[in-house]
């Protein structure tokens, strides 16, 4: 196992004035047997991030090192990771053992230590009974596994993941979600993984490192993320649904945003007065859409409580020490 440390990466694509710089100084310290996650929408640099741990993508500043090493100029295959692709990458051809076993045959480790790591990486897998089966005769969640299985038996210090679960349905990737951290208490290597999926991130994730236009936003445990948001980026990308973010709401100062999650509005007597828009059933609970004025605000409230209709009024009182103050201009926590 190792660490990782991210100093200062820049990377772009051409040169001169017209090159397209797509991660921004970004900088992480990865502990030993850390798993972190690397969260953001589409296009916003989290795979190339990744890619460039790999090896995959050429670094155009700054440095990355996996423990002790500095790595910038190794091969990919010489820096001791495995990687899980979303497109599992296996071989139609072969069987799951032959799969799980290429690389090391490749490597020309001995037969016997062949055997005995993809045994071993089948049984925490659960995969002993499919081992002779083709590619095509499994389920999505099976190739994942098989997949994850190929990485575990080269023994790499690092994992690293590039949204291993966006081809599942949302049933198999609750379940793999569950054998992936089963996976690393067992194992403890360090691990990054990337996801555009903020559940996954929340559920996953050690500590996340959030990633907006190349830059990274915030890096820290899920909790730190949620509850000190610090930017209206993150307090809008994290929480579903997102966190209110207000201009105009009662106690709001000029040129600051108001942000107040929706689970920490209270309807009662007292408070803001609001205008139900819609009201949606989500099992245990429900949430309001109303408008505050000329702002939309979202409130969750625990199923049972008599519904609202559209078009009535209520009041709803912020809970004062779960409020959220930022700077307008630049989105930042204040």
């Amino acid at each position: 196992m190792a660490s990782i440390s991210l100093r200062n990466l820049v990377k772009r694509y051409g040169h001169g004035p017209k090159a397209n710089q797509v991660i921004h100084g970004v900088n992480a310290e990865i502990q030993d047997g850390e798993f972190v996650v690397i969260v953001g929408p589409s296009g916003c640099g989290k795979s190339t991030l990744l890619r460039m741990v790999a090896g995959l993508e050429d670094i155009s500043g700054g440095e990355i090192a996996i423990g002790s090493r500095v790595v910038n100029q190794l091969e990919p295959a010489e820096r001791d990771i495995a990687m899980v692709f979303q497109n599992y990458a296996l071989y139609p051809h072969m069987s799951v053992f032959d799969n799980m076993a290429y690389g090391l045959k490749i490597a020309k480790v001995p037969k016997d230590e062949i055997k005995a790591r993809v045994d071993k990486a089948a049984k925490i897998l659960e995969l002993g009974h499919l081992l002779e089966r083709k590619p095509r005769e499994l389920s999505g969640g099976q190739r994942q596994r098989v997949a994850m299985g190929r990485a575990i038996v080269r023994q790499p210090q690092v994992f690293l993941f590039d949204e291993p679960l966006s081809n599942l349905d949302a049933k198999l990737r609750a379940q793999t979600r569950l054998e992936i951290q089963k996976l690393h208490r067992e194992l403890g290597i360090t691990s990054l993984f990337v996801t555009h999926d903020q559940v996954e991130a929340m559920t996953l994730a050690q500590r996340m490192i959030v990633m907006n236009g190349g830059h990274m936003e915030q890096f820290g445990t899920p909790e730190e993320v949620y509850h000190r948001p610090a930017s209206t980026f993150v307090a809008s990308f994290i929480g579903s649904p997102p966190m209110n973010l207000l201009q105009h709401a009662p106690g709001a100062r000029p040129g600051t945003l108001l942000g107040i999650r929706p689970e920490h509005l209270d309807v009662g007597s007292e408070g803001w007065e609001v205008v139900v828009d819609t009201v949606e059933l989500l099992g245990a609970e429900r949430l309001i859409y109303a408008r505050l004025g000329g702002e939309a605000l979202i409130v969750r409230v625990e199923e049972g409580r008599p519904a609202p209709q559209p078009g009535d009024t209520l009041h709803v009182a912020p809970r004062e020490d779960r409020l959220h103050w930022f700077d307008q201009a630049s989105g930042q926590r204040l």
